[in-house]
Formats: structure tokens, sequence, C-alpha cells
């Protein structure tokens, strides 16, 4: 009885320790999800009643307008993200690219080039259901058969991300414009108009400055605003709603939507427009899923930040249902009772910078993700904080945003126009999320085809209704995010597009390992002390641009590693996952391969820690490459294996630290070694890559550092002379110092090649690729251990 008692009472307490955690993580997302979605109410029914329609005595537009707001309040963000496309997440990561890497996970659509069999092998690269288990759909087949749906569906990934960095630079103009803008209840029009711009680009300039601290030094008060501004608003509704109109609870009744457009018409369904502008910042619910959970973030939403959005809103239409004289002025702060305003206007302020906070970090991570896949320049990207993950700055991405949010600011100068910026950014992104959740219902949840064609049809035909309101205003502003779309798509496109072609120009021109073989001191080459590391993008095969070092001069180090630094469709890989080591030629020319396989969200390691643990890794690898062939040995299947390894590359092994045992019931193959004294444990997976169907074989075993006696024959110890002799030679090649070899590139596209090609590759491409950072700098390469190879590639 006790022990059942005690049972009893530890289940409860971890419950409610899990329970602790779940609303502490959603308290922590109210200041990094929700402030710009929280800072809505400031400019909504401001812009929505700018021109296009009037607020009348009869109160139909007013109580039109507030019924839209809650059912787009309701059915957007409440019951398709919170409830839908959060289900969509990529190993609890959210966004554009998530949900594209979980589409090219389950069907083969991904145009990432150095794909391999082996990284299906990864624990993150996880699938509900297995491909070869009956859902194979008619949609998949026909994806994979039409290559150009490929290409379509990347530049839909790419629409999106353009769009997400137009939302980057629009929301903070529009939101700390329209917080400052509380000042012209205080000033005559002529002064206003001389302070509100100034004051709001230098808190701007001051926002933008801050970035490269980072937000964990003051994270902390982030979430305490918000939830100060959300009670603020709430409050503010609630007694509005108390003192002037407790009856406008009738509003939402989805029948004053139908009365407003038929009282309205086409001016109507233009100032949707303006009303689509609540459900701004929505998307980050999704985008910033990896910081938090789905718990958290459904917990906040629909306890808090709903409701308290929802009586801001009808606290608004029931104060102007009762001032109709105040038609010129309709915004939020003619609705904040007078002893409010300025501790409201304070805390709107410090919110809409919260807000702006968020939406620049996300901009910031999904260039980040986009670089990291092969789609965006490379540029330098700063970890501000070791402690919180994803806490990273772009300079570059940081200062362009800043002028040109500011240029944004003085251009428009009214939220009118700001708000049909960002109101067709925001729809353009949903739009982008509804399709992609579309194909990730039917591809990877394999649900029926009908279902997700409802789901498209439902949310799509909402989203379309608003994106078409805001293309009507074109000329007011809205072009603005068709233009930084369509630049920054060309930008990633042509990129994405010279990245592939030339990682296929390196496959054609790669170099045969008996050239490699071959090269000694007959031919005039010596080997140097050290290390040398040829980087490139393949996986298999010499890269022609140590070929070309070697012909230029004439010595290559004694110790050779080709390294490919490549991007998986995860969001992380472990880092026991992250090396896949080889041996390329036989054991006494020192030469391997080494594959880092990194996630759309990891964060690169520095060239020291790098080198260091490469070092680490070769080390293992040549120990259970001699227990391998140690044991071989003793199954009389030495003389195979190594007259194979002698033509050809050994197969790649995951080496990685791991703290637990493997069971060694693993299929199809499972090898036990044991050692009586146990100093490190590896996991080791070996990888049959030259062939279509992977051959995976874990094996467990235990290196004694010290001691390596072996009572069997002489062809052990002899082996373990070799293993002794490698590993000196490894150690003595760190201690002699590492050379970076990387290839320096010029693209030039091949003859008779079409104007729009040549434009793209010899002006677009080579002006990108001179005015971003170099593949130096996006390693983290220090000058003096760097050695270029100019190549130059004809596509």
């Amino acid at each position: 009885m006790d022990l059942n008692l005690g049972k009893c009472c530890g289940s409860r307490s971890s419950k409610k320790e899990s329970w602790r955690s779940v609303l502490l993580l959603a308290y922590q997302s109210l200041g990094v999800v929700y402030g710009d979605l929280s800072i809505s109410p400031l400019y909504v029914f401001k812009s929505t009643f700018a021109e296009d329609i009037q607020h009348s005595e009869t109160n139909e537009e007013i109580y039109g307008v507030m019924s839209f707001v809650f059912w787009t309040l309701t059915l957007v963000p409440l019951l398709k993200y919170v409830f839908i496309v959060l289900r969509a997440d990529d190993n609890g990561e959210g966004g554009t690219f998530a949900l594209y890497s979980l589409i090219c996970r389950h069907v083969k659509v991904s145009l990432l080039p150095n794909r391999q069999v082996s990284d299906e092998a990864l624990s993150t690269y996880k699938l509900e259901h297995p491909p070869e288990k009956n859902h194979d759909s008619c949609v998949k087949r026909y994806l994979e058969k039409h290559k150009w749906l490929h290409t379509a569906l990347l530049l839909l990934v790419l629409l999106g991300t353009c769009m997400v960095i137009g939302d980057g630079l629009l929301t903070p103009a529009i939101s700390v414009f329209s917080a400052v803008s509380g000042l012209e209840l205080n000033m005559s029009k002529e002064h206003h108009q001389y302070a509100v711009i100034p004051i709001t680009c230098f808190i701007l300039v001051c926002l933008f400055s801050l970035q490269h601290f980072g937000t964990h030094r003051v994270g902390f008060v982030f979430a305490p605003i918000v939830l100060t501004w959300l009670l603020c608003i709430s409050g503010i509704g609630l007694y509005n709603i108390i003192q002037w109109n407790p009856h406008i609870y009738k509003a939402l009744s989805p029948t004053y939507m139908f009365m407003f457009l038929r009282k309205t018409r086409v001016s109507g369904w233009m100032s949707l427009g303006g009303i689509l502008l609540c459900i701004t910042g929505a998307e980050a619910m999704f985008a910033d899923l990896g910081h938090f959970n789905y718990a958290a973030i459904q917990i906040a939403f629909t306890f808090l930040v709903y409701p308290a959005l929802i009586l801001a809103y009808m606290g608004q239409a029931a104060y102007l249902s009762r001032h109709h004289h105040s038609a010129h002025a309709i915004g939020f702060y003619v609705s904040v009772p007078e002893c409010l305003h300025w501790p409201v206007l304070a805390v709107a302020i410090l919110a809409s910078v919260v807000g702006s906070q968020a939406i620049i970090s996300g901009t910031f991570s999904i260039i980040n993700q986009s670089q990291s896949l092969g789609c965006f320049p490379r540029v330098k990207v700063i970890h501000t904080s070791d402690k919180m993950h994803g806490q990273i700055y772009i300079p570059e991405i940081n200062w362009m945003l800043m002028v040109l949010c500011i240029a944004v600011t003085i251009g428009f100068r009214d939220v009118k126009h700001l708000g049909n910026a960002s109101g067709l950014a925001v729809m353009a992104v949903m739009l982008v999320t509804t399709c992609l959740t579309s194909l990730v219902i039917v591809l990877c949840w394999h649900k029926p085809p009908i279902l997700a064609l409802t789901f498209l049809l439902f949310f799509g035909s909402i989203e379309l209704l608003y994106f078409s309101a805001s293309l009507t205003k074109f000329r007011e502003g809205a072009w603005l995010p068709i233009l930084l779309s369509l630049f920054f798509m060309i930008i990633m496109f042509v990129w994405h597009y010279t990245t592939i072609k030339k990682y296929e120009f390196d496959l054609q021109n790669k170099v045969s390992l008996d050239w490699l073989l071959a090269l000694g001191p007959s031919l005039g080459i010596s080997r140097v002390p050290g290390i040398g590391l040829v980087f490139t993008d393949l996986t298999s095969g010499i890269p022609a641009n140590f070929s070309r070092f070697v012909t230029n001069l004439p010595a290559f180090h004694r110790v050779l590693v080709f390294v490919c630094v490549k991007s998986v469709p995860v969001p992380f890989v472990p880092p026991a996952e992250r090396y896949l080591v080889g041996r390329v030629g036989p054991v006494d020319h020192r030469s391997y391969r080494c594959i880092v396989r990194y996630g759309y969200r990891d964060v690169h390691q520095d060239v020291d820690s790098f080198e260091t643990e490469l070092v680490s890794k070769l080390a293992d690898f040549i120990r259970y490459d001699w227990h391998k062939r140690t044991q071989q040995q003793e199954d009389d299947t030495a003389r195979s294996v190594h007259s194979n390894e002698s033509s050809s590359e050994s197969r790649l092994a995951v080496i990685g630290t791991v703290a637990y045992e493997i069971e060694d019931n693993l299929q199809p193959e499972s090898v036990s070694i044991g050692f009586s004294t146990v100093e490190s444990m590896e996991d080791v997976i070996e990888m049959a890559e030259a062939v279509p169907t992977t051959t995976i074989r874990r094996v467990r075993f235990a290196v004694p550092e010290d001691s390596y006696e072996d009572e069997g024959s002489s062809a052990s110890v002899e082996a373990e002379g070799e293993l002794r002799s490698e590993l000196r030679d490894l150690l003595a090649a760190q201690e002699a110092g590492t050379a970076f070899i990387l290839g320096h590139s010029h693209v030039k596209a091949k003859q008779g090649s079409s104007v729009m090609k040549r434009l793209a590759v010899n002006f677009g491409y080579n002006f990108l690729r001179r005015n971003c950072r170099g593949p130096d700098v996006a390693l983290k390469v220090p000058p003096v251990s760097l050695l270029e190879v100019g190549m130059v590639y004809v596509i």
C-alpha cells in the first residue's frame, strides 16, 4: 500500500512539474511569438476605415468590420494554425523550410545536391509511415514523375521565404509608426507630422543597432511587456464595452459580414486589405515552434492572446459605435481613456519594439536556413548566445533592413500605405503555408486526398479573398512587397541554379582514384608534413580542384582528408551522427574522406573545435578500422576485403561517441566486440554507398588507449603495429599544422547558352559571388592556414 501510494504521489508530482514547465514556456512565448500579433489593434481599424468605407450612423460598417475581425481571428490563427498547422512540425521545428524538408523526406522532390542514401539513417530523418507500407499515393507518384513540379515546389518555398523577408522590413515600420502616432492626440497637425517620423526613425535606428548584442540579454523583459500590453488592451476593451455599448457582442454574428458586403459592395471588399492586418504575426506561432512546444503555444494563444485581442477589438468597436463624430480620427488611441493615454502610449511603444524584434530575429533565422540549403548567397552568421540555440545575427541583412525600413517609413508616412504593403506580404506567406500543409496532409500524414483538398479550398479561399483585396491596393503600397519578393526571388533562384550546375560540373570532372594513387616521387610529387583538408561538395571521387592544386604545386600533405560539409533536409543532426568517415585508397596512403552533415538549423562549429574534433574522429575511425580488419582476419575474409580496398574507396562509417549500449539484435547485421578494459564507446554505422539498397551495420566496441595486447597470431601483431604507426602519423601531422584547401571559382555560361542564362550566370551569379562572403569566411578558416585554388566552371 505504501509503495503504491509513493508511486501515485511520484506520478502526480511529475505531472505537476511537466505542467509547470509548459505554463512557463507559454509565458515565455508571449515575448517571442505574440509580440507582432498583439499590437495589431493599433492599426487595424485605422487602416480599414482609411478611404474605402465610411463610419455611418447605422453602425453597419463598424459591426461588419468587427464580425470580419472576429471570424478571421477564429478561423485562421485559432483553427488553422493552433489546431492543424502546428502539428505539421519537423522534429519540433516549424516554418516554411520545415514543411519543405518534411515533404522532401517523404517524396523525392528535393533539389539539394550530394544526397546520400546514408542520410536516411539519421535518427532525425524519421518517417511516421515508411514509404514501403502501402502509402504510395497517386499524388506522390505524380510529383516524383514530373521534374518541373520539383522546381515549382522550390519556387513556392522561395516565394514564402521572400515574403517573410519583406514582412521583416515592413512590420517594424508599421508597428513603431502606429505606436508613436498616439502623439497626434496631444499635438497640432503641423507639429505632429514633424515629430512622428523623426521619433519613429530614431527608435528604428536604435532597434537595429542593438541587434548585435542579441535578444538573450533583454529577452527576460519581453514576456512581461507583452503580458502588460495584453492585459492593458483587454482591460480597456472591457471598460469600453461596459461604458459605451454592452450589446456589441451581437457584432460577432456572421450575418453582419454579409450585411456589410451587401451595403459597401466593392469598397467593402477593398477594405478587407485593412481587416487582414488583425492576423499579422500569426505565422510566427508556426515559425517559432522550435523554441517552445505545441502545448505551450496552444495554451498561450487560446487562453490569453485570443481572448485579449477579441476584447480589444470589441472595445474599439463599442466606442466607435457611440462616437460617429470621430470618424475622421478612427484609431486605437481615441478609445483609450484620457487618464491612461500616456502610460498606454509608453507600453504600446515598448510592445511595438518587442513585436519588431521577433520578426527581425525570424528574418535572420529564415535567411540562415536558406543559406544552409544553398538558396541564398553566403552571409556572415554570428551566434549571439552560447546557451540559447537559434539566437543569431547577420550584419549585412541587419543594416540592409534598417536602411530599407527607414526609407519605407519616410516614403509612405502613413498607416494606410504601410498596412497595404504589410497585408499583402502576410497573406502571401499564409497562402504558401496552406499549400505546403495540404501536401503534408496527403504525403506525410497519408490522409485521403479529399481531406487535403478540403483544407486547401476552405482556408485557401479565405486567404485568397484577402489577398485579392490587397492586390487592388497595388498602387497604394502593395507594390513594395511584390517588388521586394521579385528581387529576392531572382537572387535566390540564380544562386541555387548556379550552385546546382557547379556541383554537376564537379561531378562530371572528378578525377579517378587511380590518378591519386599514381602520384609519388617518380612523378616529382612529394608529401609534406601536416594535414591537408581539401574541401569539396563531392561525397565520392577526387575533386578537380585538387588535381589542379597538385598540377601547379607538386606536393601535398602527409595526411590528406577530403572534407564535404553538406546540409541534409532535417533541422538538426545529432553530434554523434555528424561525421561520416572512410578511407581513400590503401592504408599506407594516409588519405581519408570525411563528410560532415548539418541540419538547416544547426550551428556550424568554429575552425578550432572543428579541426580538433575532425582529428579525433579520424583517430576513432582508424581504431575502428583496425578492429574491423582484425575481426575479418579471424573470419578468413580479410584477403577479399583488402583486394577491394586497394583499388577503391572503403565504405564510410558514422563515428560518434554515445553514452548508452546499442542492442545487438539490430538488422540486417549486428556485430558485438568486447574488451576487458573499457575506455570509450563508439557507435559505428557502416554505409554501403555504392549500392541502391543501403546495408547498415551497427558495431559496438571499446578500445583501450594504453594497451593493445593480443594473444592472437602474428597477423594481429602486425595489424597492431600498423595501427600504432597510423596513429603516430596522424598525431605528427596534427602537430605540424593544418592547411585548408578551398576552391576559388569563376563561373561562366557555355557558348550557345540563352541570353537569360548568360545574364544570370556571367553577371548575376558572379556579381553575388564577388560581393558576398567567401567560403573561407563561411567555414571560419584563418587566413594564415588558407590555400585557394582557382577554378573556372563552364556550365
